[in-house]
């Protein structure tokens, strides 16, 4: 790839916790207006107050335990997930066609983009972060030398224009996951970057999404 169409990315970082519902309907807005070329593609890091999305693979019976947690059906790829502070999501509204320019839009090739990503981002802390054929997202080994989730990954295309994202797991409380099948993945677990390393400079990590990315994609 070569350095191009990054000057047209629009990068929001929010501090305050933004709903999933709301993120949602932005999401689906920005998507249309991307399409319609009347607004600039988007990368928007942010944190969701405690929520479970389910993907278009969800399983009923990977809802083990119904809580007061809300419960959201998504069009994204994958199963269920948790959301909740201390996890960065990174939602991604790109055209996959200015992204791959010249070259045709690929999304497996953008699936490994992403995936990179994160690697690239945990690599910075210290973490090495890998991926499993047959487990969708990021695997880190705890602090025990045991292999867990560090990230997750979900994203829907529409005329070729991405939106969801990646989660990331810096210092959430993991106990919500316990009330599903993560990924529908029950073997492994879950850890955060906070039980490997101790603590987490956010601010790096917010300079390293955008950083990392423009290394990324002009490499």
């Amino acid at each position: 790839m070569s350095q191009k169409n990054l000057s047209n990315i629009e990068w929001r970082f929010s501090e305050e916790l933004v709903h999933f519902e709301d993120a949602l309907a932005f999401m689906q807005k920005r998507v249309e207006e991307i399409i319609a070329e009347t607004a600039p593609q988007m990368i928007w890091t942010l944190e969701h107050p405690p929520v479970y999305t389910a993907g278009i693979s969800a399983k009923e019976s990977d809802m083990l335990n119904k809580t007061d947690v809300p419960i959201f059906q998504t069009n994204r790829g994958g199963k269920y997930t948790y959301h909740c502070p201390g996890m960065k999501i990174i939602y991604v509204m790109l055209d996959l066609k200015k992204f791959f320019a010249p070259q045709k839009p690929d999304v497996a090739r953008f699936v490994e983009f992403l995936e990179n990503w994160v690697i690239e981002i945990l690599a910075e802390f210290g973490i090495k972060g890998e991926i499993r054929k047959g487990r969708v997202g990021i695997w880190a080994t705890d602090e025990n030398g045991v292999e867990k989730k560090i990230a997750a990954l979900g994203i829907k295309i529409k005329k070729w224009v991405s939106y969801h994202g990646i989660a990331i797991n810096l210092k959430p409380d993991l106990a919500g996951f316990d009330n599903i099948v993560p990924c529908g993945i029950k073997e492994f677990g879950v850890t955060t970057m906070k039980e490997i390393l101790g603590e987490i400079d956010e601010k790096k990590f917010n300079d390293l999404v955008q950083k990392k990315f423009e290394f990324l994609h002009v490499s």
